[in-house]
């Protein structure tokens, strides 16, 4: 079976929307409701229509689909400037180191500090592959095409990129650090308040949440020890944005308390990596597997691909060729797999 990434369309919304009951919870990205879906893909649609070069607040939401029967198995997002519409909430996990003379003693205290530092940073998220497709590298295709799409695009996004992993989650579909910290203000569950935000936005994180700095050793144990961990469905994840030159920088989502990884936009490894490079006729032979995109905006998709680079000129296997809808003479940007 062949698959290729490519732009959003509103008809889409059906697909996401079965794919986003799959999620499981604590996906804020992918709520399980036609409406916020449905607002999702207008407005990712209207990113994909806008030709201009400007860093706005925009969504590009791009859906994996299987070439031969059309169904639409994963997704991915890119948000270019998060915090416009509503602070982008992060807790920073930092130390307050005190002294007493008197004791002669040193007293390390860890803290969870409300924040916005993030605001302005452009956001890679809404990752999801469908469970029947987890395998064959498809979760890779999805994750780093994305920055494939950055780079064709580099004008429209921030010179920071974040990414939040979603944190642990019980057998209950409820979060211990939400229950440890925000849940005590709120009177409202863990799924109660994801869904809210989901739908929403997070203002009333903004209105209700305590503005004081929260004491980590204050906490019950099942809440201090989630901290800055990803969910178990997210470690491999993890591994690849830390492969792409992601680090976690003490942000964890205000939520579920998984971690916020961070990277300047230039130096990740897919967008610094990629090539430009227009079709050849010549034959692929000898070529490495890659990942390789062309069109631009609403007409983008990507595809794994064997490639062979000649200076400016570059030979993709026929396949791929078919996958992309691609010709001899057009523009490609790949970078290797």
């Amino acid at each position: 079976m062949s698959f290729r990434l490519r732009a959003s369309r509103p008809d889409d919304l059906e697909h996401l929307y079965e794919m986003a009951k799959l999620t499981g919870g604590g996906f804020t990205n992918l709520p399980p409701d036609r409406d916020a879906l449905g607002d999702k893909l207008e407005t990712s649609a209207k990113a994909f229509a806008n030709t201009g070069t400007e860093l706005v607040d925009e969504t590009f939401v791009l859906v994996l689909e299987n070439t031969e029967t059309g169904a639409v198995r994963g997704t991915c997002q890119l948000m270019t400037k998060v915090g416009q519409q509503w602070p982008f909430y992060s807790y920073r996990l930092n130390t307050l180191t005190q002294y007493s003379q008197e004791l002669d003693r040193t007293v390390r205290a860890e803290m969870l500090s409300l924040s916005t530092d993030l605001e302005g940073s452009s956001e890679v998220g809404g990752l999801f592959l469908h469970p029947n497709e987890r395998a064959g590298g498809l979760g890779l295709l999805l994750a780093r095409s994305r920055y494939l799409f950055i780079r064709m695009h580099r004008e429209r996004f921030a010179d920071r990129v974040l990414a939040e992993l979603r944190g642990i989650i019980d057998d209950r579909g409820g979060s211990p650090f939400w229950d440890g910290v925000a849940g005590r203000f709120f009177g409202m569950t863990f799924q109660e308040a994801d869904y809210f935000n989901a739908i929403n936005g997070n203002q009333f994180i903004a209105d209700l949440m305590p503005k004081h700095p929260v004491y980590v050793a204050m906490l019950d144990d099942d809440a201090r020890e989630v901290i800055g961990l990803p969910h178990p469905t997210g470690r491999a994840a993890m591994r690849m944005l830390e492969k792409e030159g992601f680090a976690y920088e003490g942000y964890v989502d205000i939520f579920d308390g998984g971690p916020t990884m961070l990277a300047r936009t230039d130096d990740v490894v897919s967008v610094k990596d990629a090539v430009q490079a227009e079709i050849s006729a010549q034959p692929c032979e000898g070529g490495e597997k890659a990942i390789v995109a062309t069109g631009r905006l609403e007409d983008f998709r990507s595809c794994y691909a064997v490639r062979k680079l000649d200076g400016d000129a570059i030979s993709i296997d026929d396949q791929a060729l078919l996958t992309l809808g691609a010709n001899v003479g057009d523009t490609v940007w790949s970078t290797v797999r």
